[in-house]
């Protein structure tokens, strides 16, 4: 069965920087697309960062600049590096993937647990 565990969530103070990190595991025959989105308190979630599978990379406008994307295709891991803080980063980060699970099948997105970034001013 297919997993995805986020990691690295936390408080920090504003200006300051956190690494999310998501692990894929189990069974599965290739990873396609990998992202991070968020959820704030009453909001929507939204889409932070995207990247291929060959490393292509698009970010929501309000992260250009400060938030890193980036993949290891061996360790089926993605990586979200995030600096300059503010207060409206505050949310639930979820890990995503569009995973294909054997041959046979078509990709279908996986989502993990989400973990809480908390951002004081």
């Amino acid at each position: 069965q297919v997993q995805l565990v986020e990691s690295g969530g936390g408080l920090v103070q504003a200006g300051g920087s956190l690494r999310l990190s998501c692990a894929a595991s189990g069974s599965m025959f290739s990873i396609n697309d990998m992202g991070w989105y968020r959820q704030a308190p009453g909001k929507q979630r939204e889409l932070v960062a995207r990247i291929t599978s060959g490393g292509s990379t698009n970010y929501a406008d309000a992260v250009k600049g400060r938030f890193t994307i980036s993949r290891d295709n061996v360790k089926k891991m993605v990586y979200l590096q995030m600096n300059n803080l503010n207060a409206e980063d505050t949310a639930v980060y979820y890990c995503n993937a569009d995973i294909k699970v054997s041959w046979r099948t078509s990709y279908a997105p996986f989502w993990g647990q989400g973990t809480q970034v908390t951002v004081s001013s």
